[in-house]
């Protein structure tokens, strides 16, 4: 996460809410490897219910 602008030592509740989102977007929008190439938020879009897509 520190090339990405948050170092292993930083509170993340002294950074901008919208700051820290965008990180967030960025790192789960890189796929893996480990999830077969797949990012993150495809593999749990796979496995999430319409319903529970709702609270979202």
């Amino acid at each position: 996460l520190r090339k990405d602008g948050l170092g292993k030592d930083m509170n993340l509740s002294d950074l901008p809410t919208d700051y820290v989102q965008q990180v967030a977007s960025y790192r789960n929008n890189i796929p893996r490897k480990s999830l077969n190439y797949k990012t993150p938020l495809e593999v749990f879009i796979k496995y999430i219910t319409n319903e529970q897509i709702v609270f979202f």
